[in-house]
């Protein structure tokens, strides 16, 4: 499984399923039941489809944007839920570049379910943006039951072969930041060892501490070799000790396919 988001369950009771809901018609959701996997995990997603020329965004919606804020609960003893983000589009709002989806996108979900039998009682909700010339949140809130004996779903094993690249599938080689510190944070230079797709390139860099706030990248492509630049801004305002081992670096070409790096060496 690669690497994406934990989030933990906390526990409470939980009412009936709840059908999909839509918002003045700009945004309609679903939850897709899914399947249990051999190992015992299941296999969910929820399904977001939008209002021709309305988007959504992706886990790092750019300089623009809102990104998908997920809350879980159950009381099956299932421990965690692990969202998967597909390969989205990087796109202008405004001047401003934004990275998100059209028409419509399915978020699967990892469910660790290793011991638990029967159906998973489970409820929660979801707040995501969706914009046209204006952006709404807008929150879809569920209560539901994912089957025991539930199908394997074309959809979801899409989505889920959307995921980017890893850093062997994509046949990476160094990934080296070099860090600065300027008057309120620090600059940031990322240089990957990888072969040019042909393909316009955009890199998103997300530390560990969500609380730094990251300029878009500057990136440079140099032969077999892509720099990426970035500044980073802490709440103090002043220079921070920076955890390369937890920074994640995605690489977004404009051909449809991206790159997720784990972590950093100094440079």
């Amino acid at each position: 499984m690669r690497k994406n988001m934990l989030i933990p369950l906390a526990l409470m009771a939980l009412p009936s399923f709840a059908a999909a809901q839509s918002y003045s018609d700009k945004a309609a959701f679903e939850i897709l039941p899914g399947w249990r996997t051999a190992a015992g995990d299941h296999i969910s997603a929820i399904k977001i489809t939008l209002a021709p020329g309305w988007i959504t965004y992706w886990r790092a919606p750019g300089e623009a944007g809102i990104p998908p804020q997920f809350s879980f609960a159950s009381n099956s003893g299932i421990t965690s839920i692990t969202p998967h983000w597909p390969v989205p589009d990087v796109f202008e709002e405004a001047g401003l570049k934004s990275i998100g989806y059209y028409d419509s996108v399915i978020f699967p979900l990892i469910v660790a379910a290793d011991g638990v039998t029967g159906d998973i009682p489970i409820s929660g909700h979801l707040t995501v943006g969706v914009c046209e010339e204006i952006c709404i949140p807008v929150t879809y809130t569920f209560d539901t039951v994912l089957p025991q004996t539930g199908a394997q779903d074309a959809a979801i094993t899409a989505a889920l072969a959307d995921d980017p690249l890893t850093r062997s599938e994509a046949k990476v080689g160094d990934v080296i930041c070099k860090i600065d510190p300027i008057s309120d944070g620090l600059r940031m230079t990322t240089q990957i060892d990888v072969a040019a797709s042909g393909a316009s390139e955009f890199v998103v860099v997300e530390p560990s501490d969500p609380r730094i706030w990251v300029s878009q990248a500057d990136v440079i492509r140099d032969g077999a070799t892509l720099r990426a630049t970035v500044e980073m801004v802490h709440p103090s305002g002043q220079p921070f000790a920076f955890d390369r081992s937890g920074v994640r670096i995605t690489v977004l070409a404009n051909d449809g396919h991206a790159i997720d790096l784990q972590g950093c060496s100094a440079g």
